[in-house]
């Protein structure tokens, strides 16, 4: 494992709540800078501020993810003011709850195009300059959804099935490279997710809850080391595994009655 050099700098988008939040601190706590980015300004600016007190350098844009000229401007804007992005945190995204014909198309869009379009883009965007430079760490967050079909999150569960095969294939094509795709997969955090997704907590969920600090703390430690992936939380992490063993039929049908209340 290469050993940290000081006064690295990470990317960490969906900065300005939940888990994103948790991964902006953690990695402050281990002495890298950051560049904070999510749709709503107050928030990250009050989470600078926090972490400036704490000695890291911080910066903060505001940008809408799902637009790709955004994205575009956001790299050159970085690479104008010279700051070297050593590692992208690619937390943004949300889910949407329900019946997938009676799903809002406009916000299964925006999902989409947040969940999967955005991280690829801003991977390749990044990519390139810590290929060149022989160092870099790139972090994926997925969802144990990713490991199974799941009913009610049909397209969610799709969307982080994508960045999970995605991103074990980035990682064996970056092999001997100095850089490493790291992807962690969280099953139900405290956090709005569900508020936001528009679904009730059931008793599974409430049950397996993790705090985010304890799951960006183990999404930060598997990315520095550079491991291929990590689910959090042990229960999760039985699921995950043993639902490789279930027929996707049956798999389908459990986890429809798990996210029923």
């Amino acid at each position: 494992m290469t050993p940290e050099p000081d006064h690295r700098t990470a990317l960490v988008t969906g900065a300005s709540s939940g888990l994103g939040v948790a991964f902006a601190r953690e990695l402050a706590r281990r002495g890298w800078n950051l560049v904070l980015v999510a749709r709503s300004e107050a928030p990250m600016q009050q989470l600078a501020d926090e972490l400036r007190a704490d000695g890291a350098m911080v910066q903060v844009h505001p940008l809408d993810l799902a637009d790709a000229a955004a994205r575009e401007a956001l790299l050159a804007n970085l690479a104008g003011a010279g700051v070297q992005i050593d590692a992208l945190v690619n937390n943004a995204g949300f889910g949407v709850f329900g019946e997938f014909a009676d799903t809002d198309w406009a916000r299964l869009e925006s999902m989409l195009m947040v969940d999967v379009m955005a991280l690829t883009h801003l991977t390749r965007l990044f990519l390139p300059g810590m290929r060149q430079r022989g160092y870099g760490r790139v972090l994926q967050v997925a969802s144990t959804g990713a490991f199974q079909p799941t009913p009610g999150y049909a397209a969610y569960a799709a969307a982080k099935s994508y960045v999970l095969a995605f991103s074990h294939a980035l990682d064996e094509e970056l092999r001997g490279s100095g850089v490493h795709c790291t992807v962690v997969s969280p099953g139900v955090t405290a956090t709005r997710f569900l508020e936001v997704s528009g679904q009730r907590a059931t008793w599974y969920q409430r049950l397996t809850r993790m705090e985010a600090p304890a799951v960006a703390r183990r999404g930060i430690d598997a990315m520095l080391a550079g491991r291929a992936g990590v689910i959090t939380g042990w229960v999760n992490a039985l699921m995950a595994h043993s639902i490789r063993l279930t027929p996707r039929v049956l798999s389908a049908r459990v986890a429809g009655r798990l996210m029923r209340n």
